[in-house]
This record gives C-alpha cells, sequence and structure tokens, in this order.
C-alpha cells in the first residue's frame, strides 16, 4: 500500500512537540500502524483526549478542522473495542461522505488489528451494507437515518455499543438530526462510554451534549480563535451580478492546484459548475441530490488529485477531508458563520497552508463582522485592481429605479401629512428634524397656574 508523506510537524499550535503516539498507552497493533504511517507526534487534541478515552472517560471534544479528531476517538475504539465483540462501537456522522472517509480511515489504522469496521449511510441500497452487517462488525460508522433503518430491520442491534461517538456534534445536535440522536443514544446501554466532538460548540449544543454524558472531560484546543492558523484569509467586495465572473477571472489567473468553491445552495452550485465549464475552466459538482455513485466518484476523483476545482454545498462537504487542498473561495458567504470555520478549514490541513477567498456582496457587511468576531481576527480586504466590474443588470436597475420612486413618494406623501397638522419640514435649522410649528395647537391650556410665591 502507497503511504501518503507524513505531516508536517514544526508546528506547535497543532502540534504536541513533547510526546509521541508511543507514550499514549495505544494498543502494538494501532501504534504499529502509526508507525508505518509515518505519525510520530500527536495533535493537541488527540494528545489530550487519548488519554482520558482509554481510561474509560466520558469525552467532550472541541478543536479547529484539520487537528486530527478523527485519530483521537478511532484509535482508542480500536485499543478499547476488543476483536469479535460485535457492534461494540457506534461512531455517528452527519453525511454519506463523512461516514465513508471515518471509516476508511479507521480501516487504515486497524491494518493491523482485524477490527471490521463498516460505513452504512443512506444513497447505497441496503441489500448492498446488508451482508456486511450480517458478519457482525465491531466498529459502525453510520448516517442517523440508516443506523435506524438497520435497527428497525434487526440487522443493526444497540444493546452491545459500549462505545458511542458522535462526530461533528455540532452538526449532529441540530434540529434536523436532534429527535433521532434521542432516539438511538436513549435506546442503547446508560453504561457505555460517550465521546463527542466538533470544531465548533455552542453553549446551547453543549448543554444538550451533556445530557447524554456521564461527567464529561471537557477539552478545548482551539482557545479564543477558531481559525485555522495556516490559512491566508481575505475578501473580495463585489456585486452579485460579477460574482461568476470574478470567480474564472480569479481561478484562471492564480490557477490554484486544487480548490473547493462554497455555495449556499444546490441550485447555485449546479449554476456556478456550468458558468466555469463554460469559461474552459474544468470543474465538478457536488450537492446532496446527487446519486451517491456519482458523488464517491467525484470523492475518489477529487483524493487522487484528478480535480482542480469542486463547486460543492456545505452539507456534501462534511466528509471533504483531503490533503491537498490549496484553496477554499466562499463564492456565497454562509449565514452562520460557524460553517465559515468549517469551510475554510478543508485547507491548511495537518499544519500546512492555505488561503481562502471570499467574496461578499455590499449588503453582507454585517455577516463578514459576525464572521471575524467569531474567528477573533480581521480577514484583510483583497483588491483586484484589473477586474472590471460588469454593467448593472437592467433587472437590477430597474428595480433601483423603482425603489428609489417609491421612497420619493414616501417622501412626499409625509411631506404632506406634516404640513397639514401645521409642521413646516423646510427649515432643518431650527427645530430637531427639520419639524417648525406654523400655528398654535388645536387645545391649550388656559387660565393661570398657581405661583409657589405668596
Amino acid at each position: 500500500m502507497t503511504e501518503a508523506p507524513p505531516p508536517v510537524v514544526d508546528d506547535p499550535e497543532t502540534f504536541a512537540l513533547d510526546q509521541k503516539f508511543s507514550d499514549l498507552g495505544l494498543s502494538e497493533d494501532v501504534q504499529k500502524a502509526l508507525e508505518e504511517k509515518g505519525f510520530v507526534h500527536p495533535t493537541l487534541i488527540q494528545s489530550q483526549m487519548i488519554p482520558f478515552a482509554l481510561d474509560g472517560e466520558d469525552v467532550l471534544g472541541q478543536a479547529r478542522t484539520g487537528t486530527g479528531k478523527t485519530a483521537a476517538f478511532g484509535l482508542p475504539a480500536l485499543g478499547m473495542i476488543e476483536k469479535g465483540d460485535a457492534f461494540a462501537g457506534m461512531i455517528l456522522v452527519p453525511t454519506r461522505e463523512l461516514a465513508i472517509q471515518v471509516a476508511e480511515e479507521l480501516k487504515d489504522f486497524a491494518r493491523h488489528s482485524g477490527h471490521q469496521i463498516v460505513p452504512v449511510y443512506g444513497g447505497q441500497p441496503i441489500h448492498k451494507q446488508v451482508p456486511k452487517l450480517e458478519k457482525r462488525p465491531e466498529i459502525i460508522v453510520g448516517t442517523p437515518g440508516r443506523v435506524m433503518d438497520m435497527n428497525e430491520r434487526r440487522h443493526l442491534p444497540y444493546d452491545n455499543v459500549k462505545m458511542a461517538i458522535l462526530d461533528e456534534v455540532d452538526r449532529m445536535l441540530d434540529i434536523g438530526f436532534r429527535d433521532d440522536i434521542r432516539k438511538i443514544l436513549g435506546r442503547m446501554s446508560k453504561k457505555r462510554q460517550t465521546i463527542f466532538v466538533s470544531a465548533t460548540i455552542s453553549g446551547e449544543i453543549e448543554k444538550l451534549a451533556r445530557s447524554y454524558m456521564s461527567n464529561p472531560k471537557k477539552i478545548v484546543t482551539t482557545g479564543k480563535s477558531l481559525t485555522v492558523q495556516q490559512v491566508a484569509q481575505s475578501y473580495v467586495s463585489v456585486e452579485r451580478w460579477d460574482k461568476p465572473r470574478l470567480l474564472s477571472y480569479l481561478i484562471a489567473k492564480e490557477d490554484p492546484t486544487m480548490s473547493l468553491v462554497f455555495c449556499r445552495t444546490k441550485r447555485t452550485v449546479d449554476k456556478i459548475q456550468k458558468s466555469l465549464d463554460r469559461d474552459k475552466i474544468a470543474a465538478h459538482a457536488i450537492h446532496g441530490d446527487m446519486i451517491q455513485g456519482k458523488r464517491n466518484r467525484v470523492i475518489r476523483e477529487l483524493r487522487s488529485g484528478g480535480l482542480k476545482v469542486l463547486v460543492c454545498s456545505d452539507l456534501a462537504s462534511r466528509g471533504l477531508d483531503v490533503d491537498g487542498i490549496t484553496h477554499v473561495i466562499n463564492y456565497d458567504l454562509p449565514e452562520d458563520p460557524e460553517i465559515y470555520v468549517h469551510r475554510i478549514g478543508r485547507t491548511a490541513r495537518a499544519g500546512r497552508d492555505g488561503v481562502a477567498w471570499s467574496f461578499v456582496s455590499p449588503d453582507q457587511g454585517d455577516l463578514l463582522t459576525a464572521i471575524e468576531m467569531l474567528a477573533n481576527t480581521e480577514i484583510p480586504r483583497m483588491t483586484i485592481e484589473d477586474f472590471k466590474p460588469g454593467p448593472v443588470p437592467s433587472d437590477v436597475r430597474a428595480d433601483r429605479e423603482h425603489q428609489a420612486g417609491k421612497k420619493e413618494r414616501e417622501i412626499k406623501a409625509k411631506s404632506r401629512h406634516l404640513t397639514a397638522e401645521g409642521l413646516d419640514t423646510k427649515d432643518e435649522s431650527k427645530f430637531p428634524g427639520g419639524m417648525v410649528p406654523k400655528k398654535l395647537p388645536p387645545k391649550r391650556m388656559m387660565g393661570r397656574s398657581r405661583s409657589g410665591r405668596r
């Protein structure tokens, strides 16, 4: 098996340079696999989480994307779960791609231990996954919907789960998955060990997570900043209609080795992929509406280095942990600033450098500020001198003219109303707001008031 080159490990903000994997108490089989892969020093999250997990503690771990959270929970799982202990480990993830990726990574670590790791996820026919479950694997990696389906069909029991792990817990305990997670964890033994990890954990999510755990050890290695320190971040101010042209221009000019282009909607993903193709830039797309076989092919080609540009939605990107990604382009800013952290974490993997560009339209200043506040950093503006903005589209121009006319009519109507009330709106120097009384009010206090003097 051909090994990827070992990651750069000279960054003390990512790696525990004073420790080695051999110091953490991992099993001999797992340690042998790590040595063959060239891994020597654990990352900060690995160095702190692995000992607690090996001691059987519940753990709530937070570390920025790209710091090895999969190994932080996967290596102890391989050490704690005995060979032949069927369905003892359950790892829940939010997307199909992440289920496949986590399973593949754990299989690589289990090359000498002999553990069976099986991914179960929607989009693939059930009859292809059932035979693998019938072999009674030790560890399951699955998406909540398919895990529940397999359980209801009696192919995937919960009663022997000794270690339950939620990856990307911020997403897993979000409204969309919350009921499913409650049902799955609620049917497992209360004596299980529980490990939750994520790049971002809000106060609400942490409170909910703790309700499923027993006195968890909390580990935070992100400090005040959730950004990946190796990512060079910048933004470009651009009108919405100029974004397709700007994207093609930047990719053609900068020629990134491998880039991810993030869009908010599946419709925009398809639109931008076709726009790049028209501009002679080879690009592929991936989003939730694509059939699983095609999504798998795209990801395999990305990992093999065969893709230069991949346009994707946020949900589909959760399993795109690929070392060679050099650029992340936020074609659309995400509404949730925490998603920005996940996006830029797709580059600068394991201590390497990366670049993140964000397209910001004039009305998104507040959203950019919210991202900067969460990331605890100021994102500099990038000026592209030789990019010429296009003309204002006719529909936008017509809408602006309509809004301007509407505003002018509102001002005139307000002026007529004020005049009728006896207020002069022309002289702003005499009274605040320019409203100057022109006549006495209709009702006045008459008579004399008593004086305090006698």
